[in-house]
């Protein structure tokens, strides 16, 4: 009597519409990892943008100010500019970690 009653019983018919939305839900998750890399690396490479030409303009703007600092300036805008674009490669390196997560 159990056995007629779970054989009988549309649980089987759920499970199988289940698995099926299972199967759906990793495209999905694909598709949104695909979109977070590519988010992220347009927000870096804005960010970034943003802060190396703030960076050169207040330092040109030195420089023309008072034109005998400029090797006292250019060295550690150098360094920055270089700081700055290591956090740019830095979220490439997590996208790229992302995109093979698909």
């Amino acid at each position: 009597m159990a056995g007629m009653a779970i054989l009988a019983s549309p649980l089987l018919a759920m499970a199988q519409e289940g698995a099926a939305a299972a199967a759906g839900s990793g495209e999905l998750r694909a598709g949104l990892i695909a979109l977070a890399a590519n988010i992220g690396i347009g927000i870096a490479a804005f960010g970034s943008a943003l802060g190396q030409g703030r960076m050169a303009a207040s330092a040109m703007e030195s420089i023309g100010r008072n034109p005998n600092s400029a090797g006292q300036i250019f060295v550690p805008m150098i360094i920055g500019l270089a700081f700055i674009e290591a956090l740019t490669l830095y979220a490439l390196v997590i996208a790229f970690f992302l995109q093979a997560k698909i």
